[in-house]
């Protein structure tokens, strides 16, 4: 089918356990433009009345958009709703006044077992205890946003009944029968769990918010568990219900070409233990980790919670989606996860409770607010080195001192940023152009305080450090050990000179760095050494400041692709690089300097002590696909996993495709509607991704060739 594009990715033919029909929904959405024909500009401009507030103008463009979205209706989806209006992808509230929101997982499982009514009746309750008047007036709001959402199903509702009075369609009948009674009241069934999910979730797309999903299976599983038992449905009937949400994820494809198509946060998080320490893997995990094997849709990034009790079975399972190639799959080692939120100081049963913001950080579903602030370590260690345009010569008498000088840079730098972080989240919650209001009813803490999202309702504000490009630090600091002051190849002006030269004319010296010095990755003791003390004395110096004005700090460590935009501000580095070269995504080693396989990269990367990083780091691994074919294949990518796990990793990222067919992919776009590739906490279809995007892609792809 043309849906099913794992000849892209691998010779294994996926499983077939969905229908023709639901095999046709998925081509229809992936390789047509079915869902870009759904998509449209907004008809309407909202203008905010100056008598009222912020709040009560944000649900009166909620009104008009629930009062004028189109109505998307398929005689062959079992599911209802869709997110139309362009606005909303570009981050925007429809109506274009309104920002949008994203980085960030609600709370739907308390939602959908609440209800439209339980939530209103939340707010009525809050309304009831004392609260100033700008905090009533957010209640009002927000029950204002319920109705906007009860009128835009009412709509759907008067839409299907209208198609049955033309045409029989048990799929409508179904949707019909559900709306009896949901998403108005808590679901009974698994079918009514899955479609009140899609209402709640579609609807906060819809009005400009991207939301991380969190644990499906966990949230599902209940309502399974009990259809299953009273026989009212078989596995099969499930798998189906789950792919169709599973298309419906896929609306947007192909809209914005640049960092691809799919960065809309909306991560799903599988496996591992509840907040009793009981495991949730269940069959809704296997069910929808069935569906991803299957149609390959990338559009729900999947970040499983492995732990001791993971079985070997599962491993393999999810070894079989990465050799798919499309990072689809990625994991957390949840024990160290738990043990980082604990030590940052959380509840231990609340710590367990963890999913991602949408992309891959660490935080509470349902109770945080976040966002983060990211830096360029390897520009720090530049203005040490006294290499920026106009600085006077600085010299070192030994490594030691060289590496001081870079930490009290790093020190000043973290802590201009921790200023900046606060007056950024005082600066973005003080707009009345964010008032987040819809958002806020599916977090707790923010009707029981009458203050919204954007404005401290949340249990947790936090707005994480993240440092880029330490693997890249970690490597020009050992060329200076090792070329300057260990073996004295070169005195500290001569190898600065070669740097302002951008090493033109010393290709010789150049060539001699990069072949034959140790570098991050490659299972070298000094080399990885290094690292793990430079990531660690970041992480002690971020993590001086737990948190600022009630804004938590955790520490984190990331690029999210933003090796594109430090190149053009960075120079030569004594590591043999040349200015404006992209270099190291995450905590992964440097393009060209891993040369002893994917294991030494682990070695070295699980090296560090991932309790001081609460906020997350990962490690992204590319593997040659010609390397992984048959039952040997598959062995070394769950030995890969294993060793992972055991070595004490923190989030992996593992990816399968060959550089090869990037390349073809690049020259025939039309070939490959739905090549997938890992990016960062997303995967994007190659094909939407810019020729920069797509050449650092490319570019990784050889690393453990």
């Amino acid at each position: 089918m043309a849906c099913n594009t794992l000849q892209y990715y691998h010779e294994d033919e996926a499983p077939r356990r969905l229908s023709e029909t639901t095999y046709a929904l998925a081509a229809q959405y992936l390789t047509t433009s079915h869902g870009r024909d759904r998509i449209i500009d907004a008809p309407f401009r909202f203008e905010p009345n100056p008598a009222l507030s912020a709040h009560r103008n944000y649900a009166e463009n909620i009104r008009l958009v629930a009062e004028q979205a189109p109505l998307c209706l398929s005689p062959d989806e079992r599911l209802f709703g869709s997110a139309p209006y362009l606005e909303a992808p570009q981050h925007n509230t429809p109506g274009h006044y309104f920002m949008g929101t994203s980085h960030t997982t609600p709370g739907f499982e308390r939602v959908i077992n609440l209800g439209i009514k339980g939530l209103e009746q939340d707010i009525r309750r809050s309304m009831q205890a004392p609260h100033e008047a700008e905090e009533q007036d957010f209640l009002q709001a927000g029950l204002e946003c319920l109705n906007a959402m009860r009128c835009w199903i009412d709509r759907y509702r008067v839409q299907i009944r209208q198609q049955l009075n033309h045409a029989s369609n048990p799929f409508y009948e179904k949707m019909l029968e559900a709306l009896k009674t949901i998403p108005e009241q808590a679901p009974e069934t698994f079918f009514q769990a899955v479609q009140s999910l899609a209402c709640f979730y579609v609807f906060l797309r819809l009005c400009g918010v991207w939301p991380g999903l969190g644990r499906l299976d966990k949230m599902l599983w209940p309502f399974l568990e009990r259809d299953l038992a009273d026989g009212i449905i078989t596995l099969d009937e499930a798998r189906e219900i789950l792919a169709h949400f599973w298309i419906k994820g896929t609306e947007w494809k192909g809209l914005f070409i640049g960092s691809g198509d799919a960065q809309h946060y909306q991560n799903v998080i599988l496996g591992g233990i509840d907040e009793d320490g009981a495991e949730v893997t269940n069959p809704v995990t296997h069910l929808i980790l069935d569906v991803v094997e299957e149609l390959h849709i990338s559009d729900f990034p999947i970040g499983f919670r492995c732990n001791g009790n993971t079985s070997p079975d599962m491993l393999r399972r999810i070894a079989r989606i990465q050799r798919q190639g499309g990072g689809i799959v990625s994991i957390y080692n949840e024990p160290l996860v738990i043990k980082g939120l604990c030590k940052f100081g959380l509840a231990e049963r609340t710590a367990r409770s963890f999913t991602n913001d949408g992309c891959w950080e660490v935080i509470i579903p349902g109770r945080t607010a976040f966002s983060y602030v990211p830096f360029d370590a390897l520009a720090i260690l530049q203005d040490a080195l006294g290499m920026q345009p106009g600085q006077s010569a600085v010299t070192f008498s030994d490594f030691e001192e060289l590496y001081h000088a870079f930490l009290a840079q790093l020190r000043r730098t973290v802590e201009q940023q921790h200023q900046r972080m606060s007056q950024a989240y005082l600066e973005d919650n003080q707009t009345t152009r964010h008032p987040a209001t819809l958002l806020s009813l599916f977090y707790e803490d923010c009707i029981a305080k009458g203050r919204s999202y954007t404005h401290r309702g949340t249990a947790y504000s936090v707005i994480a450090i993240h440092a880029g490009g330490l693997p890249d630090v970690a490597n020009a600091l050992m060329a200076y050990k090792k070329l300057v002051f260990d073996d004295k190849l070169f005195s500290f002006n001569e190898l600065q000179n070669f740097l302002k030269e951008n090493w033109q004319g010393h290709e010789a010296e150049r060539q001699f760095v990069r072949n034959t010095l140790p570098f991050y990755g490659n299972g070298h003791d000094e080399a990885d050494g290094l690292l793990k003390r430079l990531v660690e004395d970041y992480a002690d110096i971020a993590g001086e400041q737990h948190e600022i004005n009630g804004v938590l700090r955790p520490v984190g460590i990331s690029t999210f692709g933003r090796e594109l935009e430090f190149a053009p501000r960075r120079l030569a580095t004594a590591a043999g690089t040349h200015a404006h070269d992209i270099l190291a995504a995450n905590l992964s080693p440097a393009p060209g300097t891993d040369r002893q396989g994917p294991l030494a990269v682990l070695k070295g990367y699980c090296a560090v002590d991932f309790t001081k990083i609460p906020n997350g780091c990962p490690l992204d691994l590319r593997l040659d696909p010609r390397s992984l074919k048959g039952d040997n294949g598959l062995e070394a990518i769950v030995g890969i996993l294993k060793a992972f796990l055991e070595l004490g990793g923190f989030y992996l990222q593992l990816d399968c495709v060959s550089p090869e067919t990037l390349q073809d992919a690049q020259r025939h776009p039309e070939n490959y509607p739905n090549l997938s590739v890992r990016i960062s906490g997303w995967s994007a279809r190659f094909v939407t991704l810019d020729k920069n995007w797509q050449d650092m892609v490319i570019q990784r792809s050889y690393q453990n060739r």
